[in-house]
């Protein structure tokens, strides 16, 4: 809950914990809050608008943790993805805002066996389907399955959209997808790390510079 007091002093506390001093104006609140809510709780539970000058800020320097952990999860998920094209770069992030975005049905829980059995089952298909043969490699799990959906519905509205994206080339990244999924190393999960990674994407994304045309196109 988000409270407002006044300190003995006169001061606003922060509306976040209400307990230390608000010395940071909070657009999105708009009200003061403490450093610490403001960096330990931004983009999580304070909804930052995109011109926040501390956001900015801690875009531009992150923590010393923070910077330590990227590279970190960098240096883990290269080794999958280094081989990848410009283009096929950016359908891995493309699939995996997908797997993101995805939630199974019930009480299931998404996790990085089912990723990999989504994207190796998908990529048997696509790689069948590029030599001539139609035939639906079934993935194991029913929470797979169900990503395996999502996933296709992705390829078909980047087609519909203009996009060219070639079934020997989603395969490739889908196969970067499904080794990354499969030798994470251990202390945290694939997903978890690609998910901090998508993070610092969108960050970069926030203010777009100009790019050269790509025939791949973005939903």
């Amino acid at each position: 809950m988000i409270v407002a007091t006044v300190c003995e002093a006169g001061a606003m506390t922060c509306r976040v914990c209400g307990q230390r001093k608000g010395r940071r104006d909070c657009p999105a609140l708009r009200g003061t809050i403490c450093p610490v809510c403001c960096g330990t709780k931004r983009l999580t539970e304070i909804a930052c608008p995109s011109d926040c000058a501390y956001l900015a800020s801690a875009r531009e320097h992150p923590a010393a943790v923070v910077k330590r952990q990227q590279e970190r999860d960098v240096a883990s998920l290269l080794p999958t993805i280094s081989h990848l094209t410009e283009r096929q770069y950016q359908l891995f992030f493309l699939f995996h805002t997908a797997i993101a975005q995805h939630v199974p049905d019930g009480f299931a829980r998404l996790l990085d066996d089912d990723v990999a059995d989504a994207a190796g089952g998908l990529a048997s298909t696509l790689e069948t389907a590029a030599r001539g043969v139609i035939y639906e490699h079934p993935s194991q799990s029913l929470v797979a399955q169900r990503l395996v959906v999502e996933l296709k519905t992705l390829l078909a509205k980047i087609r519909e959209q203009g996009g060219t994206v070639y079934d020997r080339e989603a395969a490739i990244v889908l196969r970067a997808i499904e080794k990354g999924a499969r030798q994470t190393p251990g202390g945290t999960t694939y997903l978890e790390l690609v998910a901090r990674l998508l993070h610092v994407q969108r960050a970069k994304e926030t203010v777009p510079a100009a790019a050269p045309a790509s025939s791949l196109i973005l939903p």
